[in-house]
């Protein structure tokens, strides 16, 4: 099956995607002195977050299943003279990799998937992040009111999704940063709310 709603991302790609803040998330920003070595960003769109960590001087990967953002991803590294590689590829054929990394990221990727996916989800990445690196998600949180827009997980179900072959190191609210200009959907004032977690890969 894969990411499912193809044709509305598709569709949000034909302009500026909401969440193309012409920039990093900051829950990234934050988090980065933690996200060491080779990074791998699964689902990177555009690619903010990976030329974020590519501008640390990090060797980075970006996937995304669609053709368009990874276009425009390959775009923004060459204006800026970064060096990091964009690869078309389905976040749950991450096996497909030829290596592993020492960090991954995942931004706004995890709440898209069904419950079937999104344990082939965890397992692809378990497959490519090494035994002792760490995964660093922002996905929709529960709090976030309301029905529109991404599919809401709770804390619970953040942890259980990685209970195989990782280890919680924290889950704290947290906030996604949106385009002020999108009026098509209404979140809460600052952004909608998330979480943020922080997974360590177990050793085999």
């Amino acid at each position: 099956m894969g990411v499912p709603d193809r044709e509305i991302f598709e569709k949000a790609y034909t302009r500026i995607a909401p969440w193309d803040i012409d920039g990093p998330q900051s829950v990234f920003v934050a988090a980065a002195p933690l996200v060491v070595g080779s990074v791998l960003d699964a689902g990177c769109g555009t690619g903010e977050n990976a030329l974020f960590f590519a501008s640390r001087g990090q060797r980075v990967t970006g996937v995304d299943y669609l053709s368009e953002p990874i276009a425009r991803a390959k775009r923004k590294a060459a204006e800026r003279g970064l060096a990091a590689t964009f690869l078309v590829l389905n976040a749950l054929d991450l096996g497909e990799l030829p290596e592993q990394f020492d960090s991954a990221i995942d931004s706004g990727l995890f709440h898209v998937f069904a419950d079937d996916d999104r344990a082939r989800y965890v397992a692809a990445l378990t497959s490519v992040v090494r035994p002792g690196g760490k995964l660093f998600l922002c996905c929709f949180s529960d709090a976030e009111p309301g029905e529109t827009g991404p599919r809401r997980i709770t804390k619970a179900e953040l942890a259980a999704a990685f209970a195989p072959g990782w280890t919680v190191c924290s889950i704290e609210p947290a906030r996604f940063q949106a385009r002020p200009d999108f009026t098509e959907m209404e979140f809460s004032p600052g952004g909608p709310h998330a979480w943020f977690a922080i997974f360590q890969r177990q050793a085999d």
